[in-house]
């Protein structure tokens, strides 16, 4: 395996009708590239979905695997996950992107593609790779492939937002073909269709000791940034300001900021700041201007 895989033919395993199902190329050569003869001890498919794990493991001649998956009865939210595997492979869903309940055919209020929150997913989705990583023999390794998402504008970068369990092994980029989206017809010209997944392979070191990272996102504001310029500081009030000022309503703005704070003469500086910026340009006495 390289770090960028394609595979344009899904392969011979599992149902091809399921929607989101991953291809079987992927799942072959993780085991093939980890194992000799492509054999685990233990192999376990969370999220098994269409079948596609358990066809790989028979052409494999693996016999000791396990596919847990709401279609089977299991609940990942709920339900233990076998201990003792040296290898774990899962494809959970892309938050709400896909709707599993029409393709089971029954609701099931713990199913990860129901409608419900980003952030309600991402703490499920958490919940389930908490319990993955603890089910490893040490040694062992957690395989997990997910997209990222696009909704009303906004993008879900997955893989980010989720906690890492153990240490990260590779990171591999999965080209994405024969997706529904292909055919869509978008009004704007600037957007760029998602065509990728993340495989992201977590190592299990030790037995008690877990390597955890978890991002957050906060908002900050640009003008308490102590390494922030004079000449940004000012774009940024003139645009707030919508273009056009005069020098009392740029103070106003930036009075307070961390530059300031630091400066007795803040005033004088931003008047120098802005007749020496080709940024800026004067309207008339006491009045600037962005110039475009």
């Amino acid at each position: 395996m390289k770090s960028i895989i394609s595979y344009p033919n899904r392969g011979k395993w599992g149902n091809s009708s399921y929607r989101g199902n991953c291809s079987g190329y992927v799942i072959r050569d993780l085991l093939l590239h980890f194992f000799p003869n492509g054999k685990p001890k233990k192999f376990i498919e969370v999220f098994s979905g269409g079948g596609t794990g358990k066809d790989v493991c028979k052409d494999l001649g693996i016999t000791n695997s396990i596919h847990l998956d709401l279609n089977t009865g299991w609940n990942a939210l709920r339900d233990e996950i076998p201990y003792g595997s040296d290898f774990v492979f899962s494809h959970p869903p892309y938050w709400d992107i896909i709707p599993y309940e029409s393709q089971r055919g029954s609701y099931d209020a713990d199913d990860l593609s129901n409608v419900m929150s980003y952030e309600e997913f991402i703490s499920k989705l958490d919940t389930v790779n908490a319990k993955i990583y603890q089910s490893l023999l040490n040694g062992g390794r957690h395989a997990i492939l997910v997209g990222d998402v696009r909704k009303k504008g906004v993008y879900y970068s997955i893989i980010k937002d989720m906690t890492w369990f153990g240490n990260l092994e590779s990171h591999i980029i999965k080209t994405q073909h024969n997706c529904w989206s292909d055919n869509k017809q978008y009004v704007n010209n600037s957007f760029i269709p998602i065509v990728h997944e993340h495989l992201l392979v977590f190592r299990k070191n030790q037995v008690w000791a877990v390597s955890i990272k978890r991002t957050f996102t906060k908002s900050f504001d640009l003008r308490q940034f102590a390494n922030i310029t004079w000449r940004d500081l000012i774009q940024g009030a003139l645009e707030w300001l919508g273009g056009k000022a005069t020098l009392q309503e740029i103070y106003e703005i930036i009075e307070g900021s961390k530059k300031t704070t630091k400066n007795k003469h803040w005033k004088e500086k931003i008047r120098q700041t802005l007749q020496i910026h080709e940024n800026f340009e004067p309207v008339e006495r006491g009045v600037w201007q962005l110039k475009i």
